[in-house]
């Protein structure tokens, strides 16, 4: 939580926060992975704040430990085939993994519309989707299935880039994105990703045969989500830090 605060002790106690404020904090990026309940109980912190109007709304961006996590639909036998354990948590959607190689995005907004969740989470998607067409990627959404797929071509079936899974309570958004860049496939291989038995799993590195970071994506998916940012976030309201 120390990055967190840091970046908010460069704001004067007691000063307004801008009309658009969208900040960014890198929390952990190679070599220096993030456990995941950590940032989890950062996220709840944040998201506290946020609603609360004492802080702008945050996007955090990392690179998780290796872990699985079970979001509220996943089912008995599409845990680890292994007995590995999993962290449960509020999210929507199943089980997924989280771990080196995968760049993770935690926005936490205040949305300007409370109940356009759809539109919200169609705008993580286009920003996924612009940032994966720098490398000559064409990702698409596919209808009734969530995130970011690449469809069947000469490369093989369908196959899933990158993950979203959200939680959005009283306006305020929770969870976010995962993006394949050059992580492991093979811890997917013990589990049922995301409730998916017919199609697969792919990274960046896979599709275009370069070794590409989740930091090498920071730049662009910040860039992208800052031009979603007037139709997203929500004015802060007299708030005070």
């Amino acid at each position: 939580m120390r990055a967190w605060a840091q970046s908010r002790a460069g704001l004067r106690a007691g000063s307004k926060l801008d009309a658009m404020t969208l900040e960014f904090t890198q929390l952990g990026l190679a070599p220096e992975f993030v456990d995941y309940t950590h940032a989890w109980d950062l996220q709840r912190e944040i998201h506290e704040n946020v609603l609360a109007g004492k802080a702008p709304s945050t996007v955090l961006l990392l690179e998780h430990a290796a872990v699985y996590t079970a979001g509220k639909r996943t089912e008995d036998h599409e845990r680890p085939f292994d007995g590995t354990p999993v962290v449960a948590v509020d999210r929507g959607g199943k089980l997924t993994w989280h771990g080196p190689g995968q760049l993770v995005g935690y926005p936490i907004i205040k949305l300007k519309n409370k109940a356009g969740i759809r539109d919200y989470v169609e705008r993580l998607e286009a920003v996924i989707i612009a940032v994966l067409a720098d490398y000559g990627i064409t990702a698409v959404r596919i209808k009734g299935r969530a995130g970011v797929w690449i469809t069947e071509d000469d490369k093989g079936p369908a196959r899933k880039i990158a993950a979203i899974g959200i939680r959005v309570t009283e306006g305020v958004t929770m969870h976010g994105f995962a993006i394949n860049c050059n992580n492991d496939l093979a811890p997917y291989g013990q589990i049922i990703a995301c409730g998916i038995t017919d199609a697969g799993v792919t990274t960046i590195a896979r599709e275009t045969g370069r070794d590409v970071a989740p930091a090498d994506l920071v730049s662009r998916i910040i860039e992208e989500l800052r031009k979603n940012e007037d139709a997203l976030v929500a004015t802060p309201e007299g708030a005070l830090l």
